[in-house]
C-alpha cells in the first residue's frame, strides 16, 4: 500500500530558526549582535548607570515607572541596536515626571539629556 503523502526528514537542527505550520513564523536572532552607533553606546551606558544609581533611592511609582522603562530600553539597544524613538519619547515623560530625581542624580541628567529633555 502506497501513500500520496511527502516524506519528510529532518537532520541536525542546531542553530536554525524554522517555523512548521500554514500561520508558523520563525524568527532567527543567531550570530553577532546588532551594530549600535555613537549615539546608541552612549544612551545604553547612561540607562545602564541611571538604573544602578536607582537601586540607591526610596522605591515610588515614579520610579518603578522609570526602572522598567529603562530595563526596557537596555533591553532593546542590546537587542536592536538602537531605541526606537516612541522608547526615547517614553524616557523623556518619564523624566520629566521625575523632576527631583534629576536634580539628585547626575545619571537621570545625563540620560535626559540624551533622549532630547
Amino acid at each position: 500500500m502506497t501513500t500520496d503523502e511527502p516524506n519528510v526528514s529532518i537532520g541536525d537542527v542546531s542553530h536554525s530558526t524554522f517555523a512548521i505550520g500554514s500561520h508558523a513564523r520563525a524568527v532567527g536572532h543567531h550570530g553577532t549582535a546588532p551594530q549600535r552607533d555613537e549615539a546608541a553606546e552612549e544612551l545604553l551606558k547612561a540607562v545602564r548607570e541611571l538604573r544602578a544609581d536607582l537601586t540607591r533611592v526610596r522605591a515610588s511609582e515614579e520610579t518603578d515607572a522609570l526602572r522598567a522603562a529603562l530595563e526596557e530600553t537596555e533591553e532593546e539597544i542590546t537587542r536592536t541596536g538602537r531605541a526606537a524613538p516612541s522608547r526615547r519619547e517614553r524616557l523623556r515623560e518619564l523624566l520629566t515626571d521625575s523632576q527631583t530625581l534629576l536634580s539628585v542624580l547626575a545619571s537621570a541628567g545625563a540620560v535626559a539629556g540624551l533622549v532630547g529633555l
